[in-house]
């Protein structure tokens, strides 16, 4: 019976578990007093308050969650001239939270599929042969299903960081281009105000009196 070594680490999980949760609240009341003036914030707040809630995930994406609290902390400090790009990295960053925490509920599950796929074969020594056969290959399908799906959300999740870096180059693309038209344009405003200058030099010369000399007649033959 397998029962009894099973105990321990079951309290061990159940510990660990508690322990997560209270870190959690712990490090989100503060921040969730913070977002109760700022709607975006409270919404990704609440987001991540979800992942935080759900016993499944304990444990899970710890480092991307605490990325995601940052951006957050980051978004309610901005000034208003950095709040939209502020928020695009706080909703990517709770976005990325969010599938590695998936990333890792499957992971979890393909390990405890793998483990009781190992048990039934164990088992199948113990009784009909074919019969495990069939469960085993079973369990096999289903974490091959559960594999492709995390590869997918990995996949998505690189290409979305690829897509916020292009996106964080085309803002300094951006801003590097209105510098230059901003030095362009002042360029040639002195340049106008030169040839302005130039022309209202020119026009003071031309405005002098000319000589009263009397012209001579000409002379008779």
């Amino acid at each position: 019976m397998k029962i009894p070594s099973a105990l321990p680490t079951k309290a061990r999980i159940g510990a660990t578990v508690a322990t997560f949760l209270l870190a959690a609240l712990l490090a989100a009341a503060p921040l969730a007093r913070a977002a109760d003036d700022d709607p975006d914030a409270a919404r990704l707040s609440q987001r991540l308050q979800q992942l935080d809630n759900d016993l499944r995930l304990a444990g899970a994406a710890s480092y991307e969650r605490l990325q995601a609290r940052q951006a957050i902390e980051r978004l309610i400090a901005a000034r208003s001239r950095d709040r939209e790009n502020a928020l695009y990295v706080a909703e990517r960053r709770v976005e990325t939270a969010e599938i590695a925490a998936r990333n890792d509920l499957g992971r979890r599950d393909i390990e405890r599929l793998d483990r009781e796929r190992s048990d039934l074969l164990v088992e199948a020594s113990r009784r009909d042969a074919e019969q495990a056969r069939q469960e085993a290959e079973r369990l096999r399908v289903q974490a091959q299903i559960q594999a492709e799906e995390t590869e997918r959300l990995r996949q998505a999740a690189e290409q979305e960081a690829t897509a916020r870096q292009q996106a964080e180059g085309v803002l300094d693309d951006v801003a590097g281009a209105q510098a230059a038209k901003l030095r362009a344009a002042r360029q040639r405003q002195a340049e106008l105000a030169k040839r302005e200058a130039e022309l209202m030099s020119g026009t003071g010369d031309s405005g002098k009196p000319q000589s009263d000399k009397p012209k001579q007649k000409p002379k008779k033959p």
